[in-house]
């Protein structure tokens, strides 16, 4: 894969308490700069911060893909195979209720993927992925 530039996403928490338990302690994201009405955390080199805006948190909807109830509205990242092996370990470890458990998706097909989805104490839906081949990221 070549070098990206890192990506920046902003979204409505409803605590920064539980934001900084689930996305540093759970995660293991350093935390970056803050306020008293926002924190932002290094997401795999990525800069994502959670704004605290509880009135803008809301149910997920879900659409079908391979059989699994995929929250429509959610982000993530893809993570080496070892990587996202290690981390669905550590979040079965630590209890975390799965919206969809860590499986491989579309076996035998040009996108076959690892994946899992889980929610985050505000509701925000995230998608952890890896590929065995990572070059099959954009396969049709």
């Amino acid at each position: 894969m070549r070098d990206l530039p890192p990506f920046h996403l902003a979204f409505p928490v409803t605590s920064l308490a539980n934001a900084r338990a689930f996305y540093g302690d759970l995660l293991g994201c350093p935390e970056g700069r803050s306020s008293e009405d926002w924190v932002d955390f290094d997401f795999h080199g990525h800069q994502i911060v959670a704004h605290l805006a509880p009135e803008e948190t809301r149910a997920v909807e879900a659409h079908q893909v391979d059989g699994d109830a995929v929250p429509v509205r959610h982000f993530g990242v893809v993570l080496a195979m070892n990587e996202w092996q290690a981390l669905a370990a550590r979040l079965r470890a630590a209890g975390t209720r799965f919206v969809v458990e860590p499986h491989i998706r579309f076996k035998g097909r040009p996108g076959e993927q690892a994946t899992m989805f889980l929610l985050d104490p505000c509701g925000n839906a995230l998608e952890f992925k890896a590929f065995a081949d990572p070059s099959r990221l954009f396969a049709r």
